[in-house]
């Protein structure tokens, strides 16, 4: 099962990449064509606008799997044990809230979406707003995961913690006290390339 997670999740991957690969060259191309040969290809505005907004939503699910979204964890990580975990429930229930708010939402644009032709390219927009779906539930279905591993107790203590530390920040335990100036706290940068 985790086998075919770990795929779906390199095809999303895939598409986040193909969707900015189309968009470059869409663009690109067109800016050529029209200062160079006084042409151009008039869907390309509007697929890249509809590729842009795919990367976005499937981006959102990767960078949800790999916890790379924005989050502040400076009060979380002085909190025990019991008070991360309650931090952890609590959000994760507002993000399984807002992804069905986000599902609701889509479901309720629906009708106007499928009736709603694009002006250019000629397809329904809920061939573009239906990523809302798609994205609502996936992850939804996280979410759910997510409290179904705190409830059984397999989520350790640094996992309840769900921001992940970029390489350029500085890590507390890396704080040496320097001489001459009490209080003071500067990297420690010893040994380091």
């Amino acid at each position: 099962m985790q086998r075919a997670i770990d795929y779906f999740f390199k095809l999303l991957e895939f598409l986040v990449v193909a969707c900015l690969v189309a968009m470059v060259i869409m663009v690109f191309g067109n800016v050529v064509l029209r200062y160079g040969f006084n042409s151009g290809i008039s869907i390309s505005d509007e697929m890249s606008r509809y590729c842009f907004i795919w990367l976005t939503y499937i981006g959102a699910m990767v960078a949800m799997r790999e916890k790379g979204h924005l989050g502040v964890d400076t009060v979380v990580r002085r909190l025990s044990l019991v008070g991360k975990q309650l931090c952890f429930f609590m959000s994760e229930i507002l993000m399984l809230g807002c992804n069905v708010l986000f599902f609701w939402g889509t479901w309720q644009m629906h009708e106007l979406q499928v009736t709603n032709i694009s002006p250019v390219v000629g397809i329904s927009m809920i061939w573009i707003y239906g990523i809302g779906y798609v994205t609502a539930s996936i992850m939804a279905v996280m979410n759910l995961n997510q409290l179904r591993l705190l409830l059984t107790g397999r989520l350790k203590e640094e996992d309840l913690v769900m921001v992940v530390e970029s390489e350029d920040t500085v890590v507390l335990d890396d704080l040496q006290p320097k001489g001459g100036t009490p209080g003071v706290m500067t990297p420690d940068v010893r040994g380091r390339a």
